[in-house]
């Protein structure tokens, strides 16, 4: 009889034990289903986030100071070029990297363009700073935003 009490703990032990386990295993599945959810979510927050500081170059009529500021603020960033068309240079300049036409880089180590002749009124790249542009924004294949066009 004591040997039938002491297999029934054992049994019992064993039960509780491979019930326990299963449970773990099992939280720790759906946990890792709700980290994977987590991390897309985070990653499409992350990417609207860093394109929401171009919606307002989105199809937008801006002045001149405004091309000028945009192209302060971004002539350095990677892997991005701003193409500015004025009245006097209708063919326009990239500042920046110069994109083609499925949006990316042509040459990224190559960057375009002096801030100081948009400011140069003698110059075929001024921009007039009370001139209305319209906006466009550049997206490549990926549907990463790799430049804006600007065009008077």
């Amino acid at each position: 009889m004591n040997n039938a009490s002491s297999a029934l703990k054992v049994a019992a032990g064993i039960f509780l034990t491979i019930a326990l386990i299963t449970i773990v295993v099992i939280l720790f599945i759906s946990a890792q289903e709700a980290t994977k959810t987590a991390q897309n979510n985070f990653s499409d927050i992350q990417t609207e986030l860093s394109q929401a500081a171009f919606t307002v170059y989105d199809g937008t009529t801006i002045s001149g100071s405004q091309v000028t500021n945009a192209l302060r603020k971004y002539k350095d960033k990677d892997q991005f070029g701003i193409m500015i068309k004025t009245g006097k240079n209708p063919g326009g300049q990239w500042y920046g990297n110069v994109l083609n036409t499925e949006g990316s880089v042509e040459h990224p180590e190559s960057r375009q363009g002096a801030l100081a002749q948009t400011l140069n009124e003698k110059s075929s790249e001024y921009v007039n700073p009370s001139g209305k542009f319209k906006a466009t924004i550049v997206k490549d294949n990926s549907n990463v935003i790799r430049g804006i066009i600007f065009v008077q």
